[in-house]
């Protein structure tokens, strides 16, 4: 059975119909890689240390562990199928109020910490979710600082979202929580550089 191509070059010199095959085959493939990275999975950079040392950013920036930057995969029809949950490192368009405050805008990476209707708040870079210190094992050594946060409920369809290396992150406690709808996608994969491959 003969593909459209086929069918709609047939009258043409073979020379010509082997170039339109090839023109066709290269722009469907670039086509399907665009699809599946608007709406499957797309890759990002770790460019700071505010995640460190759960993705690494590269040496000599301030606070890197790395010589190369971490780069992610990033699941992006996951939440499609199911709510963020705390603990997911996300990927996700910051608010206005970052730019502001934070001197840098755009995708940033970090972990969901409250989730929607809950109240959060920190004393002395501790974590309380609804009254009850959170356990946070993914951070390491000096790096939760000694922030202290008013309680705050936490609006509906909105996240917190907190980086690691909290005395180099900044993020919820700076522009307030994450609406769901800037929510790109879950963090599941390193694929570079190669001794830190693996999922997360």
């Amino acid at each position: 059975m003969r593909n459209p191509v086929d069918r709609l070059t047939a009258g043409l010199p073979h020379p010509l119909r082997v170039a339109i095959d090839w023109i066709v085959t290269i722009v469907g493939a670039i086509a399907i890689v665009l699809a599946i990275k608007q709406w499957v999975v797309n890759p990002y950079r770790i460019p700071s240390s505010s995640m460190e040392p759960t993705l690494h950013c590269a040496r000599p920036e301030d606070e890197c562990l790395a010589r190369f930057s971490d780069r992610v995969l990033a699941n992006r029809f996951l939440y499609h199928f199911r709510e963020p949950e705390r603990g997911d490192v996300v990927v996700f368009e910051t608010p206005r109020l970052a730019v502001e405050r934070c001197g840098a805008g755009g995708t940033f990476v970090k972990r969901v910490i409250a989730l929607p209707g809950e109240t959060w708040r920190m004393a002395n870079g501790v974590v309380f979710i609804n009254g009850r210190r959170l356990r946070e094992p993914y951070i390491v050594g000096g790096r939760r600082g000694n922030d202290d946060a008013p309680p705050q409920k936490v609006a509906a369809d909105h996240y917190v979202v907190l980086g690691d290396n909290r005395i180099h992150s900044c993020d919820s406690r700076a522009w307030g929580a994450v609406p769901e709808s800037h929510l790109i996608g879950k963090v599941f994969a390193v694929y570079w550089p190669p001794d830190r491959i693996g999922f997360r």
